[in-house]
């Protein structure tokens, strides 16, 4: 139903676009179906697979897999609530402020912002702490500061100047733990939040 949407959509553009130029032919322009067939000049060409924004393909990518799954339990799905943690991601990465020390085998980052920022950085950073706590001998540790939270996180010597490198949104994505806890909160359960 999705796909169907999507071509449906993709083909309103196509109509109005024939609408608004008046005496410009597009007769020799295949649909997008027939492109997708490679009947265009007996060239092959490929549909478009990016919905244009990556908080509704995250979303989109989750309502198929339940969807497709039969064991879903539709009655404690939230779409709603992983919408809010993917706007704490983009309000954490896009919009908080940053400042990094360095301490005794590692590096103290203190993030900031402005209150709806403030509380996404707080959210964010505290969980991520918890879950990659003494992942690969990276040791975290995060608190919650007027304006937002501090993170520090000491490593092996071997990884400071990765640890510097990553800074705190480099540290922030490390571990393909975000996948599985986006389908988690998707489907009702609270992980370590």
């Amino acid at each position: 139903m999705i796909r169907a949407l999507a071509l449906i959509a993709s083909l309103v553009p196509a109509a109005a676009l024939a609408q608004s130029h008046p005496g410009h032919s597009h007769a020799g322009h295949a649909s997008a179906p027939a492109q997708q067939m490679g009947h265009q000049h007996g060239a092959s060409t490929a549909a478009p697979v990016q919905p244009g924004q990556g908080a509704f393909a995250a979303i989109q990518e989750i309502v198929e897999i339940l969807e497709g799954d039969p064991k879903t339990d539709w009655s404690t799905v939230n779409i709603e609530a992983l919408r809010q943690h993917l706007a704490d991601m983009s309000a954490v990465t896009l919009h908080s402020m940053v400042k990094a020390e360095p301490i005794d085998g590692g590096v103290m980052f203190t993030v900031t912002g402005t209150p709806p920022v403030r509380d996404a950085i707080r959210r964010m950073a505290l969980a991520h702490a918890g879950t990659m706590n003494n992942a690969a001998g990276w040791q975290f540790a995060a608190a919650e500061i007027e304006g937002g939270a501090t993170m520090a996180v000491k490593v092996p010597a071997a990884d400071l100047a990765k640890l510097k490198g990553l800074g705190f949104i480099g540290v922030m994505t490390r571990g393909m733990h975000h996948q599985d806890h986006h389908l988690m909160i998707a489907r009702g359960a609270r992980p370590h939040h």
